[in-house]
């Protein structure tokens, strides 16, 4: 029997093909658009719901809660990365989603965005405070960068032995008045009196208190470096910093006066519940986000300046210096 060997055209073969693929398709389920981009959808409603009811969010044993509440100005990016997702799958649904949770990032926000600085108010008072960094190798450079905002007060953290001469150089000629305890000091414009080391850690030698005589009357200004918060197999240990947020606020209350300032660097974010102690006695000064630290590319605001009696008029960050954090400063109102 004589077998055809002749080539099957290729016109016929695409024709085929073809006809496989599209009853392939024409098999296949189509997925309505409700339906598409459910994952990304959800992740963004869960992220919304643990926005607006970060106050509630579990520790779980780890501190996750700390962790989370100092990272919420950046769940703003899920609202993008769901947006992005919704387009290209071409997903009705996780857009809306997404706008759900730029609605809630917005509320908890936007005021923070929005408020503005006090213009036509005066000079007021200008307060800096500043992690220099045990490490600094440009001390003096830092000291001058701060004077460039023309300051009143100048609060420092991790000034070592060495590097406290180049920080007197340079400070001492604009501010006259400074004093200084263990690893913190202050610089003033006016008169430093009643200056002494606040004990809210035994073990450390990290916070002061002292009585400023500015333009109008004392006042009470607290310099502290707390404990910092440390990755371990178990979590976040925020422990010994939270024993310092209940010693400082304890020292807040025994305040006699009635305008207060704090400044430093308190290692935990304007959002974190654990600085409420200190929040529900005094008020930030803050506007926009104000991070400070890593000064390469700032993540969180860790570094304070909060007041009673003293409206904020302005807040700021300062370029970056010599240090791994940035410099805070507000412009407060004076009487």
């Amino acid at each position: 029997m004589a077998v055809d060997v002749r080539p099957v055209p290729f016109r016929r073969v695409l024709g085929r093909a073809a006809r496989r693929s599209s009853r392939r398709s024409s098999r296949r389920r189509v997925v309505p658009l409700w339906r598409r981009g459910w994952v990304p959808g959800g992740f963004a409603l869960l992220t919304a719901l643990a926005l607006g009811g970060h106050r509630q969010v579990p520790d779980l044993g780890m501190n996750l809660a700390s962790l989370w509440e100092s990272a919420l100005p950046w769940s703003g990016l899920v609202v993008l990365a769901v947006l992005l997702c919704a387009a290209v799958r071409r997903a009705p649904a996780a857009a809306c989603a997404a706008g759900v949770l730029a609605a809630v990032w917005a509320a908890l926000f936007g005021p923070v965005l929005l408020s503005g600085g006090g213009a036509g108010e005066g000079r007021g008072l200008v307060v800096i405070t500043h992690n220099v960094s045990a490490d600094n190798p440009d001390p003096a450079g830092t000291a001058r960068a701060l004077l460039a905002a023309h300051p009143d007060l100048v609060a420092l953290e991790e000034v070592t032995d060495a590097a406290l001469p180049a920080y007197q150089g340079v400070l001492d000629g604009e501010l006259a008045h400074h004093t200084r305890v263990g690893t913190v000091a202050l610089w003033s414009r006016y008169p430093v009196a009643d200056a002494r080391r606040l004990t809210i850690d035994p073990g450390w030698s990290r916070s002061l208190r002292a009585e400023v005589q500015a333009p109008g009357g004392p006042l009470a200004v607290y310099v502290a470096h707390l404990a910092s918060v440390r990755p371990t197999l178990s979590g976040f240990t925020t422990g010994h910093r939270d024993r310092n947020l209940g010693a400082l606020a304890q020292a807040l209350d025994e305040e006699p006066l009635g305008r207060v300032l704090l400044l430093g660097d308190l290692n935990t974010a304007a959002g974190d519940h654990a600085l409420a102690p200190i929040t529900s006695r005094l008020t930030p000064a803050e506007r926009g986000f104000g991070f400070t630290w890593p000064a390469a590319f700032p993540l969180a605001r860790i570094d304070h300046i909060l007041t009673r009696g003293l409206p904020a008029s302005d807040a700021w960050t300062l370029p970056a210096t010599g240090s791994d954090h940035r410099p805070a400063a507000a412009r407060l109102r004076l009487p």
